[in-house]
């Protein structure tokens, strides 16, 4: 098959353009933004980030996907959502602050970034962290995004009434339509924080975008504890799975130049606090499915609605980092705890589903949702250590009997 990214685009695709299209662009584009943004900016913020840096990353990754799926659903002519990296914000999240700060972290983006470049058009590096095993990528997804899934029960704990409104919110529209579970529960919390807090005293410049350029600093422990584990968890947890979605939906691009793509927008984004940005998967679904358009060769304008809807969400970033800056943090938490249930659902599930694997799995699970941390070196690198050593036990336990 003729590589899809190398295609020109066709004149006249305009003319592909529907309403079905842009109502499931904007959907997968409100639902992508309003569901995780709290993640993002709680990861930059636990990295280090003031509240204008991680307003200026928020902006960078918004623009980077929005951008980079404009440009490939429009060379490929299929529908390539692009997304941040969710799981990666919430390592971020549940790392401790590396010595150095945030420049540590950016530094540590930017390999990270680097590295998901070299996977696309290096085979053997792609095939490498494919081979790692999928319990172990998923325990160790799990264990990452545990500590925040706890935030709602902490919520009420903490702020009973208004925790159990959010969640209240949360399960009631979960009844009649998952996808927007999330965002009714984030326009809820903005109810609550623009009742409760001094909107006043959010200074109006912070309201505007403005990207802040970091110098990153290169530190071993930045490269170990935070640019390995964001680089294998974006890969295992969001660039493969986004690829598996456009194959169940009878898309067949060519995974490498697309991963590749993501890297290289990763990069321009990271020096502006930009973590991370990949394929989508659950976003995907919505911009590759049927609804998106009856004609499966018109669907890459829903995609294509979508990055320019996320372009547009970045630009008022500061406004949404100041106002949610501006909020108790255990409400964020909250929200962004229940955005991240199902993706720890679907991790454990992942960890759990085969009983010879299931040991090794745990340990990883275990050791990563510890905090567990050693020269600096977050527990998600140790526990794919520890996981990693008990499997490689027990394959040659089995294969020595």
């Amino acid at each position: 098959m003729t590589d899809p990214v190398a295609q020109p685009v066709p004149a006249g695709y305009l003319g592909d353009f529907s309403v079905p299209a842009f109502a499931a662009g904007w959907l997968a584009a409100f639902v992508g933004f309003a569901s995780s943004f709290a993640v993002i900016i709680q990861g930059l913020t636990a990295m280090g980030a003031s509240q204008a840096e991680a307003a200026s990353g928020l902006m960078a990754l918004s623009i980077a996907m929005g951008l980079c799926a404009i440009i490939l659903s429009l060379r490929t002519r299929q529908p390539i959502s692009i997304a941040w990296s969710t799981p990666g914000a919430a390592l971020l999240a549940a790392t401790a602050m590396p010595a150095g700060g945030f420049p540590v972290a950016v530094g540590a983006f930017l390999v990270s970034s680097t590295l998901i470049v070299v996977a696309g058009f290096w085979k053997p590096l792609g095939r490498a962290v494919a081979a790692i095993p999928a319990p172990l990528a998923n325990a160790m997804l799990a264990g990452v995004l545990l500590g925040l899934c706890l935030a709602p029960v902490k919520a009420v704990a903490e702020a009973p009434a208004q925790g159990l409104l959010i969640i209240a919110t949360w399960a009631l529209v979960a009844r009649f339509r998952r996808l927007l579970a999330v965002p009714a529960a984030v326009v809820v919390t903005i109810a609550i924080i623009a009742l409760t807090v001094d909107v006043g005293s959010i200074a109006p410049g912070a309201l505007w975008p403005n990207p802040i350029l970091v110098m990153p600093d290169f530190t071993i422990a930045g490269l170990v504890g935070i640019a390995l584990p964001l680089f294998i968890v974006t890969m295992a947890s969001q660039n493969i799975p986004g690829i598996a979605v456009l194959n169940v939906n009878n898309y067949r691009p060519a995974p490498g130049p697309l991963f590749s793509a993501t890297g290289l927008f990763s990069l321009l984004s990271a020096p502006f606090g930009g973590h991370a940005v990949n394929l989508a998967a659950i976003t995907a679904a919505l911009c590759a499915g049927a609804d998106a358009h009856p004609d499966p060769a018109r669907r890459y304008w829903a995609a294509v609605v979508a990055g320019i809807f996320y372009v547009l969400f970045g630009l008022a970033a500061g406004a949404a980092t100041a106002f949610i800056s501006a909020a108790p943090p255990i409400l964020i938490q909250a929200v962004a705890g229940l955005a991240l249930l199902g993706a720890l659902g679907g991790a454990l599930m992942g960890a759990m589903a085969g009983a010879e694997d299931r040991e090794a799995a745990i340990v990883t699970f275990v050791v990563t949702a510890s905090g567990l941390s050693f020269f600096g070196v977050s527990g998600a690198f140790w526990g794919l250590v520890a996981g990693g050593a008990i499997y490689g036990l027990s394959r040659w336990r089995r294969n020595g009997a």
